[in-house]
């Protein structure tokens, strides 16, 4: 791989990873500062940013699917040869670590005596981390299957995607409390309180992986137009199958409308971020370069991800702006919070990035 060709393909994936992560930033601390009073979708502006609300964990999922394979398939080894493996499943530990951390219902390490109910249902509830976490651990598992059984990764991860995506039709119907303890039922259905179960949540991130794939096997993909016309026409596919099914729900009627308004909010969610990842990837390239700040938030979702959460929702240890202003904001104020929100993310990993060559040079 040349290096003009590298920089290419890392300008697509560090500009896909900064929009998921700073959307997700915005997207908190409004959600958690705008008043009620405000929230009304007959305003043009609301409405989109509500639209692009639902949007943003498809998109930092499939993101994260992405970057995840495309690291893990650039090492051209056998499974178990592969150093990404065992990286792979230290990330794994490390975000479901994180995840009830970030949930951990007391100050005190060991002592649960002032642990009301509410707080360990809040601890057992599975959020973004959680998810990712274990949807990283089922793709490696899945590369291990493609490599045995021959299948391939496409094969195996689109089958695997759409399985999950239709387990959830059915598993969602099902009171997985009354068989598993919460710990594990919150992974499976969202009735005890889970943000994101792995049905459906995980089939973003494992179709992510699909163009990860496609990416590290294809090193000239991005010197060519065809790769974002073939993601915006599979993505505005999906999009006519989602308006599809909206029509049939609507206009022929059906008895249960939790089988079709699903479907089409999943078919709707996955064509649009196959359609955002098409006009980035087309963006990029005319893109030489791109200012260092984006790059260092692609290469710092993670702790941005955490700090923000502290920052706007608190932890065991601190309190958060919500705690004190929860949607209690007019619109400018919010709209300043979320402004000064990413400007404090923007600084922070600019100063970590500066302490850090700072540290080398007192090294060297």
């Amino acid at each position: 791989m040349t290096h003009v060709e590298k920089k290419h393909r890392i300008i697509f994936i560090d500009l896909m990873r900064a929009f998921a992560v700073l959307q997700m930033v915005q997207g908190h601390t409004v959600d958690a500062l705008l008043a009620d009073s405000f929230r009304d979708t007959s305003y043009p502006v609301y409405a989109v940013w509500h639209f692009m609300r639902g949007m943003t964990a498809p998109i930092f999922m499939f993101t994260s699917g992405i970057v995840f394979t495309y690291l893990f398939r650039l090492v051209n080894r056998p499974f178990f040869s592969n150093p990404r493996v065992f990286k792979g499943f230290k990330r794994f530990l490390l975000l479901v670590f994180l995840g009830y951390l970030l949930r951990y219902p007391t100050p005190f390490i060991i002592d649960f005596s002032i642990v009301t109910p509410e707080g360990w249902q809040i601890f057992k509830t599975v959020d973004v981390l959680h998810l990712i976490g274990f949807s990283l651990l089922i793709i490696l598992i899945l590369s291990f299957i493609s490599e045995v059984t021959k299948l391939g990764d496409y094969f195996t991860f689109i089958f695997s995607g759409f399985l999950i995506f239709g387990l959830h039709l059915y598993f969602e119907k099902i009171n997985w409390s009354d068989f598993l303890p919460d710990f594990i039922s919150g992974y499976f259905y969202t009735g005890n309180g889970s943000l994101f179960p792995i049905f459906p949540w995980a089939g973003f991130v494992i179709l992510g992986a699909v163009l990860g794939s496609y990416l590290a096997k294809n090193p000239l993909a991005f010197r060519s137009a065809k790769f974002s016309q073939m993601l915006l026409i599979f993505g505005l596919g999906f999009l006519v199958i989602a308006l599809l099914v909206f029509l049939y729900q609507t206009f022929i009627g059906v008895n249960d409308l939790f089988y079709t308004e699903t479907v089409s909010v999943i078919l709707l969610r996955l064509g649009f971020v196959l359609c955002l990842n098409a006009l980035v990837s087309y963006i990029s390239l005319n893109v030489e370069t791109i200012p260092k700040l984006f790059i260092l938030v692609g290469r710092n979702t993670l702790l941005i991800y955490i700090v923000h959460l502290v920052i706007i929702f608190g932890s065991a240890w601190n309190p958060g702006l919500s705690l004190f202003f929860a949607k209690s904001f007019s619109v400018w104020p919010t709209v300043f919070a979320a402004v000064f929100m990413l400007f404090l993310m923007a600084i922070m990993v600019l100063l970590l990035d500066r302490y850090k060559i700072k540290s080398k040079q007192l090294v060297t």
